[in-house]
């Protein structure tokens, strides 16, 4: 008889991870989740809302897919683990023996006790079910919704609402937009672009209150700084947390979330966590935080445990940190580490086009110029050129030199390597000059 793996949560880890433990074994695979029955791209929830797509173009697998990898779906919400009897329990009383057991439940928006923070037409934005509360809670129009949180989902959530026509208010506590990650420079330039999409951005600015009216829908809020904002529609958006709620009272030692080791096991026996709801006790990589929610270190995970349950166990390892967003119309790319200011033994190069759009800051070792990190602001870049550079640890110059052939733009976009050389040999003193793109700067090892 096969053994069996369950795994809570449809999301790309826990997807990832029963495609590689089909192509590893003969497990008799079962992913549980609440939300859908089908695994989507919870990136592309945006676009279905902005009229781009339909909800079914955001499944990267057709229905038969999970027939064919004989992946069984279930659609329950999981209530008890019974990790002694190795059991999980539905809401609607249904058992689900395992063998192995992995949580992979992902996240929910923070909520910070504002009073009126559950009233009607006050939501996050995560969920598929949160998609489908935003289309009620704007059933008909609103005038005004009112964004609490100056992050990614919260500029998503805003283009969303833009573009149907209604008025968005921004509160963002700090006094630059997402100025805990980025440098002031790239601030101010997201800033000048959010403006020119005439959203109402109040900086240093928190949610008091959230007032209802006598139907317990909201009807404004109080800022904390006295002021009233009539709305229809408030958006918290000040972060996620893990969604491991249901884990409360468990066998399962818990923190902020699962507490996992590198090689992504809990303290209890065959059981582990991947993705958004893991954290671990002391991340294998030092320059890492021990909760990573993005995409990608979701899909090393899953792809890493399926590896550890079927043969042999080796240690998570997501590699150079990288990240991308886009800001409206603007696209946003990070690779290596750049702080909103130097350490000690950093040094920035910063370049911004006239048109204030478009920008790119290196940070670098200021000792030997060994290349640590790059933003990218309205350029695609490859990240395969930068992986290999930060794992070949090159100089900036080199960097420099090459950077035609990390360009990802379009063939006739115009390429503004050149000015940024000139920029960097004036502020250094230095004679690099630009080489041509080329693909052998890619492929060949160094």
């Amino acid at each position: 008889m096969s053994k069996k793996i369950v795994i809570i949560g449809n999301g790309i880890s826990g997807v990832t991870c029963a495609r590689y433990v089909r192509k590893y074994s003969d497990y008799e695979i079962t992913i549980i989740s609440y939300e859908t029955k089908y695994f989507f791209s919870r990136t592309a929830l945006m676009y279905v809302f902005m009229g781009h797509m339909k909800f079914e173009h955001t499944q990267p697998y057709e229905p038969w897919f999970w027939e064919k990898n004989r992946i069984n779906l279930i659609q329950g919400k999981v209530t008890t683990i019974k990790s002694n009897e190795k059991n999980v329990m539905l809401e609607d009383g249904k058992s689900i023996p395992f063998d192995k057991l992995v949580l992979a439940t992902g996240s929910k928006p923070n909520k910070f006790g504002w009073k009126g923070q559950d009233l009607k037409g006050v939501q996050g934005l995560y969920s598929y079910q949160d998609l489908q509360l935003l289309e009620e809670n704007t059933k008909g129009g609103i005038e005004r919704a009112v964004i609490v949180g100056g992050g990614l989902i919260g500029i998503e959530l805003a283009e969303m609402l833009l573009s149907r026509g209604y008025k968005v208010t921004f509160l963002v506590r700090e006094n630059l937009f997402w100025g805990n990650v980025l440098p002031k420079e790239e601030s101010e330039l997201i800033m000048r672009h959010i403006l020119v999409h005439h959203v109402d951005l109040q900086l240093e600015t928190e949610l008091k209150e959230i007032v209802g009216d006598e139907d317990g829908k909201v009807k404004s809020i109080i800022t904390s700084k006295g002021d009233e904002i009539r709305c229809q529609l408030v958006g918290l958006t000040a972060g996620v947390s893990p969604n491991i709620e249901f884990l409360k009272g468990s066998e399962i030692p818990l923190n902020r979330g699962v507490l996992i080791n590198e090689y992504l096991e809990t303290q209890v026996e065959d059981v582990f966590a991947i993705g958004d709801c893991a954290e671990f006790v002391q991340h294998p990589s030092s320059d890492r935080r021990n909760i990573e929610q993005v995409w990608y270190t979701g899909k090393i995970m899953g792809k890493t445990l399926a590896h550890n349950i079927c043969k042999k166990p080796q240690v998570y390892n997501p590699g150079n940190w990288f990240n991308s967003a886009k800001f409206f119309d603007i696209e946003y790319q990070t690779y290596g580490w750049i702080f909103p200011k130097p350490k000690e033994n950093e040094k920035h190069f910063y370049w911004e086009h006239s048109n204030g759009e478009i920008a790119v800051r290196f940070c670098y070792d200021k000792n030997d110029f060994t290349f640590i990190g790059i933003n990218t602001f309205g350029i695609r870049m490859r990240h395969q050129a930068f992986d290999k550079w930060l794992n070949e640890k090159r100089d900036v110059k080199y960097v420099l030199e090459n950077l035609a052939s990390a360009n990802f733009d379009p063939e006739f976009y115009k390429l503004h390597e050149p000015k940024i050389i000139e920029k960097f040999n004036i502020e250094n003193n230095t004679q690099l000059k630009l080489k041509k793109k080329s693909w052998k700067i890619l492929f060949n090892s160094k």
